[in-house]
């Protein structure tokens, strides 16, 4: 009896956090996963089966708490969970919990869907939904008698619902969830409200990667902070974790009120792992011994690769094979397009054979010449081209993250647009259609007026409109006509811009070429200039040394010859014969002198010439060496090598195809921003009520999908490249660790040919990026121009537009001079043909019925402006027009009768000027 008193204290004791109502037996859901990154980490937030994860699990969960008591709590949990697509995780977990003679036994549910905000930013919303069934497990009662409070104890079937929102960055997340959020009773109906673990818990968490050399390289470092606010209490926690690709990670963490924890996990394989933590808790629960918890997780393989997380290697300890997760693409455009990229790169790497070899070779002679400096300058320079290499790297890995994120960004705007435009084409075809029949049941109404009234009118009338009857059919067919002569000139405009886009491509390519010759010819000028001017320097030095000598010898001479002269003065008389020995003397000094400076001379010449040998011989030495080095670079021969040379061969190929696919790029984006100005400057036209000759028609859809598949090709390619890139590196680095080739020449020439390929790759990465933005700024300045027009063009309603007709009308009329030239019928555009039959127009706003006198008819506003304007330029000022709105067409005259006497008299004694000759009547009805 007392062991089972200090049992049940010790159970109440332990699980009175779990407990809302002791009474009735009723638990809160409160899982004990808490010092795993890991595995499980759903029940941490329920976002977490799609934060930072790529891949989906099976794991088996076991925990003892406080082992140092018997029937201490223990906790089971079996769950399946992680990414199942581009937005959406998901996870199902089946778990029990045993506090003593109290358990639970359920399943926990849970879902969570990612909502992309840009290229780097995700909001993801996450719940889980747990159904449990808590009460006493009396198997676990040891009494000699019945107890009636463990008799008053109900089992309680319960549900709870905890949702939580996550924002994440590239690097960061911060979040929120509720625990508890919602108890509810199946059992007595009812909605748990006095619940002590309903809390709100609110995370921030750091996932980023180590870029050093060594066994830490690589590495995944992650930092989870904590909060869980409840109604009696604050826990604060924090783990941080390391993940080594070698398979093995570690963690350790500290929690306000369950003490501190450390873990450890390895991948035994590349899908099955193991991870054990331990946990000792402080203060008044340090009495209650540790806990141990252990988790066996099966990782399924994965061969998509989502966004929002990078492709993180995986090694197992009992196996040596690394496995890179692939990257398939979802895309249909992409699909679509990979047999167009094949195709391409077959036939460009053919017509680009050539070129690559003799770019190898012009590489090959131009280092030629900086080898020797370059060997003894290579030890020094070892550590600045490594972290150069890092830096590199950490760009590049930077870059492709980033190319990621604004790819997705990019795709989710343009199925937006598409879906929009698609939207607005079937608004617009059904506003089209109700219009069009409105029309066509009002024109049916106006013929059926005008043939009733025309029925009582002489048979003359009649014959009239037998005659329109024709005119209109002559009409239809010459829409027909304008309209196939518009699709020749648009089609011929195609071809023209197409040409003209292979025009300025080959022209792009000859200026490339002859910048490539210039910059050549210009070095090797450099270098001639450079060695002739060392050639003068010597020469010229050698001749001021003679030159100097000669004087120097001329001065002695003068000095010596002086002195005899003076003495043999001197000595005259006195010293004949001295003076007779003493030329002697002076002439054997004389004959000493110049055979001493033929020997010097002789000795100088000779000493030229040794070092004339000497420094041919170092040159022969030098080509001897550097042809050597080629041909060790050229044809090298271990597998490694071999290797290296094959991938940078590959890379170079794919380098023109990525090129060219840059400029394509760039010329639609080009093309897209002309469009844009274009409509910017319709749009600013129209608002200063000048209208313009609309654009011919081409399809955006096409152009969109030519966008498509060139960026899709784009990113294959420059994928393609830098995972060559990548493999090279790894071959280089596994053939420098060989002492054998550590500083051999293919090792110091493939190691600058590393860090061009990484800087090529660089700036194209960083030119893709450009390109990206710009275009996305353009699709955003073209909806705002889009959206402009539309609101122009709501409220530009008929009498804005009958005011803005005036206005121009009155602008003319002052504004135009006289014509100095009298001009002809043959300057005037006289529009559409009018037939001699009176024609009769119903309903016209903004003018009066009677007879008009028109001389020409218009549908476009800039020819009825150009029209007008001749007649005024003509001498006539009262010239005047109207529209028709259910033809859209202008009328311009400028006399009206009341009668149609009047009218045919008028008609038939016209002015012979040149803006009468089309010359017709029409009547209007209103």
């Amino acid at each position: 009896m007392k062991t089972f008193v200090l049992l049940l204290i010790l159970c109440v004791c332990s699980t009175q956090k779990f407990y809302s109502q002791e009474d009735d037996g009723v638990v809160s859901l409160d899982m004990p996963t808490r010092n795993s990154l890991t595995f499980n980490r759903y029940t941490l937030n329920p976002t977490f089966s799609f934060v930072r994860e790529q891949n989906k699990y099976i794991s088996f969960y076991n925990k003892r708490e406080w082992v140092q008591f018997e029937n201490a709590p223990l906790t089971y949990l079996a769950s399946y969970s992680g990414r199942f697509g581009e937005n959406i995780g998901a996870g199902l977990g089946l778990f029990q919990q045993n506090y003593g003679v109290l358990t639970t036994f359920g399943g926990i549910l849970n879902f969570a869907y990612n909502a992309q905000l840009g290229r780097d930013n995700n909001l993801t919303f996450g719940i889980n939904i747990g159904a449990y069934k808590s009460g006493v497990n009396t198997s676990n009662v040891i009494t000699n008698f019945e107890d009636p409070s463990l008799q008053n104890i109900p089992d309680n079937f319960l549900l709870t619902v905890n949702p939580g929102i996550n924002y994440g960055t590239e690097f960061l997340d911060f979040g929120l969830s509720i625990n508890n959020l919602a108890l509810y009773n199946v059992n007595s109906s009812t909605l748990i409200e006095d619940n002590p673990k309903q809390s709100l818990q609110a995370h921030f968490m750091y996932t980023g990667y180590m870029r050093n050399r060594g066994f830490f390289d690589d590495s995944k470092f992650t930092t989870l902070l904590r909060s869980d606010f409840q109604k009696e209490e604050t826990i604060i926690s924090a783990v941080t974790m390391i993940t080594i690709p070698k398979g093995i990670w570690a963690q350790v963490g500290y929690n306000t009120l369950y003490g501190a924890s450390g873990g450890l996990g390895l991948n035994l394989t590349t899908q099955i792992a193991i991870e054990y933590n331990y946990e000792t808790a402080f203060g008044d629960l340090s009495n209650f011994g540790p806990s141990h918890e252990i988790t066996l997780a099966y990782r399924f393989k994965n061969k998509n690769y989502y966004d929002y997380s990078r492709e993180d290697e995986i090694s197992g300890i009992l196996s040596n094979e690394n496995k890179r997760r692939r990257v398939t693409k979802t895309s249909k455009s992409k699909v679509a397009s990979r047999t167009s990229t094949s195709t391409t790169q077959a036939k460009i790497e053919a017509d680009k054979q050539k070129a690559l070899v003799a770019e190898q070779k012009a590489k090959a002679e131009s280092e030629k010449q900086a080898a020797l400096i370059a060997e003894q300058n290579a030890k020094a320079k070892i550590e600045a081209d490594e972290q150069a290499e890092i830096s590199a790297a950490q760009q590049v890995a930077a870059g492709k993250a980033k190319q990621l994120e604004e790819q997705k960004a990019a795709e989710l705007a343009n199925a937006k647009a598409e879906t929009d435009k698609i939207e607005a084409d079937r608004i617009a075809k059904e506003r089209a259609e109700t219009r069009a029949r409105l029309l066509a049941e009002q024109k049916a109404k106006q013929e059926a007026d005008a043939k009733a009234k025309l029925a009582a009118e002489q048979k003359a009338q009649q014959e009239a409109d037998a005659k329109a009857k024709l005119v209109a059919e002559q009409k239809a067919q010459q829409e027909a006509d304008a309209k196939a002569k518009l699709v020749a000139e648009q089609k011929a405009q195609q071809e023209a811009d197409a040409q003209a886009k292979l025009v300025a491509e080959q022209k792009a390519q000859q200026e490339a070429d002859a910048k490539a010759k210039l910059v050549a010819e210009q070095k090797a000028q450099q270098e001639a200039d450079a060695k002739a001017k060392l050639v003068a320097e010597q020469k010229a030095q050698q001749e001021a040394d003679a030159q100097a000598k000669l004087v120097a010898e001329q001065k002695a001479q003068q000095e010596a010859d002086a002195k005899a002269k003076l003495v043999a003065e001197q000595k005259a008389q006195q010293e004949v014969d001295a003076q007779a020995k003493l030329v002697a003397e002076q002439k054997a000094q004389q004959e000493a002198d110049a055979k001493a400076k033929l020997v010097a001379e002789q000795k100088a010449q000779q000493e030229v010439d040794a070092q004339a040998k000497l420094v041919a011989e170092q040159k022969a030495q030098q080509e001897a060496d550097a042809l050597a080095k080629e041909e060790e670079i050229s044809n090298p021969t271990d597998q490694l090598g071999i290797s290296m040379q094959e991938i940078t061969k590959s890379a170079e190929d794919s380098k023109s195809v990525q090129n060219d696919l840059l400029e394509q790029f760039n010329s639609i984006i080009a093309i897209k921003d002309q469009d844009l100005k274009d409509l910017k400057e319709e749009n600013d036209l129209s608002d200063k009520g000048i209208i313009t000759q609309p654009k011919p028609f081409k399809s955006v859809t096409d152009e969109n999908n030519t966008l498509n598949a060139i960026r899709s090709d784009l990113d294959n390619v420059i994928k393609s490249r830098s995972d060559k890139i990548n493999e090279l590196t790894k071959v280089y680095e596994e053939r420098a660790e060989n002492s054998v080739f550590e500083m051999d020449e293919v090792n110091l020439f493939y190691k600058k040919e590393i860090k061009r390929l990484k800087a090529e790759q660089s700036t194209a990465n960083d030119l893709k990026s450009k390109l990206d933005l710009k275009l996305e700024d353009i699709k955003i300045a073209t909806e705002f121009e889009k959206r402009r027009r539309i609101k122009r063009a709501a409220f530009n309603s008929e009498a804005d537009r009958y005011s803005q007709d005036r206005d121009m009308l009155a602008n003319i009329i002052k504004n135009t001079p006289i014509s100095e030239t009298p001009l002809k019928a043959e300057d005037f555009d006289f529009g559409e043909v009018q037939e001699n039959s009176i024609k009769i127009l119903k309903n016209i706003k903004n003018i009066e019925s009677g007879y008009y006198l028109i001389i020409a008819v218009h549908s476009d506003a800039n020819s009825r402006n150009k029209f007008i304007t001749d007649v005024v330029a003509s001498g006539r000022t009262d010239i005047d027009f109207f529209n028709d709105v259910n033809t859209s067409k202008y009328y311009i005259f400028y006399e009206k009768f009341d009668d149609i006497r009047s009218a045919n008299n008028a008609l038939s004694s016209k002015e012979d000027r040149p803006y009468n000759n089309k010359m017709s009547i029409v009547k209007i009805e209103n």
